[in-house]
């Protein structure tokens, strides 16, 4: 018997969002067929190459980086401001899609932004898919916000989804799929017993790092001091703490509004949203998190890792 189409809602939340690709491949290993994508921030950028058909592409470089190499990605020349440009990471990722417009792909895809001019949520469907993807992870106080004009002269900037719409599942309505999977990467449930995470890097390695980025700032910004640089990266910590609670919050709001008919729930306690060099293992806790949120559909009931709202 054929498994029933899907239409995916895939959620923010930093690093955590590789566990996407893995949901994704327990899905298909199951045989069901995925008919549509919606995503914010992380959740754009895997579910922009899925519907691109270039998901293998992402998995292969995201798996391949090392702690270091993620922090020499990072452009730091705006550290004074609390913020990077994000150039280099999607240049790369823009390489990988060779200018795709998303009204050309396989399968229909909305990323999610939002306008801080305006104040509301723009829904990418058309266009260049690495802009909307840009502007979809533009994560506040990491990522600078991208500029966007709307045709109408009144120009806007863009920033993450995830600042009004952790969870876009209203998007996947339209595809009119015989079940709506939502997945929330900021969920309080804990890691399955199952999942062991690498070893990390340690706080003298990390130090280091932090040592040889604020001598550097230093140098950049005559009118800077090291202490400045270094209180304006304990500064990012806090608001991305906060950005984290608010996400929650915000998917709880979501998810009351238009409940889908799955909810799968990854532990937001497995992966800081900055820890992108953890690819593989959250690959994995994708895997083992969906194997159970869909056990648990399967078989008409619900567990700790899949829900049906309302």
């Amino acid at each position: 018997m054929a498994k029933k189409t899907v239409a995916l809602a895939l959620g923010s939340g930093g690093a955590r969002g590789y566990a996407h690709i893995g949901l994704i491949d327990e899905l298909e290993r199951r045989g069901y067929n995925i008919v549509a994508v919606s995503g914010s921030s992380m959740g754009a950028i895997v579910g922009g190459f899925y519907c691109a058909g270039k998901l293998e592409q992402l998995r292969e470089w995201v798996c391949g980086l090392s702690y270091l190499d993620v922090l020499r990605l990072v452009d730091l020349s705006l550290l004074s401001s609390g913020a990077v440009r994000g150039d280099r990471v999607f240049r790369q990722l823009g390489e990988m899609l060779e200018g795709q417009q998303i009204e050309d792909m396989a399968l229909p895809f909305t990323a999610v932004a939002t306008d801080l001019t305006r104040k509301k949520e723009v829904w990418f469907q058309r266009g260049d898919l690495n802009h909307a993807i840009r502007a979809s992870a533009a994560i506040p106080s990491l990522i600078m916000p991208v500029p966007f004009d709307s045709g109408n002269g009144r120009p806007s900037l863009l920033v993450d989804g995830g600042v009004l719409n952790p969870l876009p599942i209203i998007p996947c309505v339209s595809a009119h799929a015989e079940l709506i999977i939502a997945v929330d990467l900021n969920a309080n449930t804990p890691v399955p017993p199952a999942f062991q995470a690498s070893q990390q890097p340690s706080a003298e390695q990390k130090q280091d790092w932090f040592d040889s980025v604020i001598s550097k700032a230093s140098q950049w910004l005559d009118s800077k001091s090291s202490e400045q640089a270094n209180e304006n990266l304990s500064k990012l910590e806090v608001i991305n703490q906060m950005f984290e609670i608010m996400q929650s919050s915000l998917s709880q709001f979501k998810l009351a509004g238009y409940p889908p008919d799955l909810l799968v729930s990854m532990p937001a306690e497995a992966c800081e949203m900055y820890e992108f060099y953890r690819a593989d293992e959250m690959i994995r806790l994708g895997q083992l998190v969906a194997a159970d949120a869909l056990d648990a559909l399967e078989a008409g009931t619900t567990s700790l890792y899949g829900k049906r709202p309302g």
